[in-house]
């Protein structure tokens, strides 16, 4: 971060409590561009924001005064500084509702305390919703004034391209085009005369002192009451059980009357799940570009509970509107292996082993978020896959094993690899370390990967008590 924004947002700062900032302390990025600091004087305290997205920045400081004439706890803006991208806001805590829930996952009575706190939330909706909706200028909104059919396409096709053409999911390109219309159409027969928050999720609610306070609208737009509520609870890392979403969804529906008398309950509903799907590939697409384009492990963690939720829906849920490719790529995706993985649950060592193809889909994303291990090059390695009689094996096929056992580089090769790999395996065991990546490339991520992944694999089986995962990316994901 460039020092002169640091001292301009302490100058801002100064003008506003009339004291020195003691402390400015950066708080933690999110995905976006905008930077947080914590700044605290003597008597006063508060978080400075620089964004260099100009219309974003009116957006937010818009609709911070909009809310909170209608009794919506967002923060206060106390002074901005537009021409330099910088203002001040209202410091609401660290306690995130999506922290809180964690914590009350080790309590007792936490079910009971859990749906208070979000019927509570959910109680809160309607007042930005609808109350808020009625005088609000949307032209401000930004990036668009509404989730319209542009809005709706975006988000599908963010699900196409960053996931699920990403995870090598097969479609047909024209049919699964004709589904995207489809649903679209059907989402736009909803009631859209809203404020649609956008991303209405458990971070984005803070709990200070017994209130429900709200951050990260910028995006609000003018929309449908359905998304969301689906948005809050198909929450992927909230992980809320189906009776609950069910339960919670009814005391919605008994407090929407006080603020919109008449409403088609029937129809709200058929929308309502139409919305939970769109923000459900919506969410998995950023999972995707955050995880696999940008190599960012946290968000693959998401990925496991969405499609979950995903499997519920499918399963449970008949929508008005048929989506017949959309739905054969849905249950390759519940029915996938390759996310069948668990995260940060291990008790002692788990070594990840990855086969891959440096030419097709490249080195595999650390889940983990600790940085990876080793990667090593197979594709110096006498190479099967070069005579026509090994085209149709894999690594783990006899034919390919016995002729890469005939080769002095393969024994070589393994050998060293066998020193390297105990070295770090006895180390992490003694310092309780829980993961360590091992992956091993070749061309097509077929048979030299696939058979020295395979190798490792027995021979850690055999020296250590861990636990072993095996994925061989090209060949079907991860192996039990």
């Amino acid at each position: 971060m460039d020092k002169s924004v640091v001292n301009q947002l302490k100058e801002l700062y100064k003008k506003w409590s009339g004291e020195e900032p003691l402390i400015v302390m950066p708080l933690p990025e999110s995905g976006s561009n905008r930077k947080y600091f914590r700044i605290s004087g003597r008597d006063h305290k508060a978080v400075g924001t620089f964004n260099p997205d100009e219309r974003e920045n009116n957006a937010f400081l818009y609709l911070s005064g909009h809310l909170r004439k209608y009794d919506v706890y967002v923060p206060e803006i106390y002074l901005s500084d537009l021409a330099n991208h910088i203002y001040l806001q209202e410091d609401l805590g660290d306690t995130s509702l999506f922290e809180y829930q964690n914590v009350l996952k080790n309590e007792n009575g936490s079910t009971a305390k859990l749906k208070e706190l979000l019927k509570k939330v959910i109680y809160e909706m309607p007042k930005f919703q609808v109350r808020a909706a009625s005088d609000l200028d949307f032209s401000i909104c930004y990036p668009r004034a509404a989730f319209d059919r542009q809005s709706i396409m975006w988000d599908l096709n963010y699900f196409k391209y960053y996931f699920i053409k990403l995870v090598k999911v097969p479609f047909y390109e024209q049919d699964l085009e004709n589904d995207f219309i489809k649903l679209a159409d059907f989402l736009l027969e909803a009631d859209s005369q809203f404020f649609l928050y956008r991303d209405f999720q458990s971070r984005n609610i803070m709990l200070k002192d017994d209130k429900i306070c709200f951050i990260d609208y910028q995006g609000g737009r003018r929309g449908t009451l359905q998304y969301d509520l689906a948005s809050f609870l198909f929450e992927a890392k909230t992980e809320l059980s189906p009776s609950l979403r069910e339960e919670l969804l009814e005391y919605y529906l008994s407090v929407l009357p006080d603020y919109l008398p008449q409403f088609d309950r029937k129809s709200f509903i058929d929308h309502y799940y139409g919305y939970v799907l769109i923000r459900i590939m919506q969410a998995l697409g950023a999972y995707g570009y955050r995880g696999y384009f940008e190599r960012k492990p946290l968000f693959l963690q998401s990925i496991p509970p969405a499609l979950k939720n995903l499997e519920w829906v499918i399963n449970q849920i008949e929508l008005p509107v048929k989506l017949p490719e959309l739905h054969k790529v849905f249950q390759q995706l519940v029915t996938s292996r390759q996310f069948d993985i668990p995260l940060n649950k291990e008790k002692g060592l788990t070594v990840l082993i990855n086969s891959f193809s440096y030419k097709k889909g490249g080195i595999p994303p650390d889940f983990s978020e600790n940085g990876g291990g080793f990667v090593f090059d197979c594709r110096a390695l006498p190479n099967p896959g070069r005579y026509p009689e090994y085209k149709e094996y894999t690594g783990k096929d006899k034919p390919v094993i016995d002729f890469l056992e005939k080769e002095k580089e393969v024994k070589n090769f393994l050998e060293n690899i066998y020193l390297l790999v105990d070295a770090s395996v006895e180390n992490y065991i003694d310092r309780r370390f829980t993961r360590l990546m091992i992956s091993f490339g070749c061309t097509g991520g077929q048979h030299r990967s696939v058979y020295v992944a395979e190798k490792l694999k027995q021979h850690l089986m055999q020296k250590y008590k861990i636990g072993i995962m095996l994925n061989h990316t090209e060949q079907g994901g991860f192996e039990k």
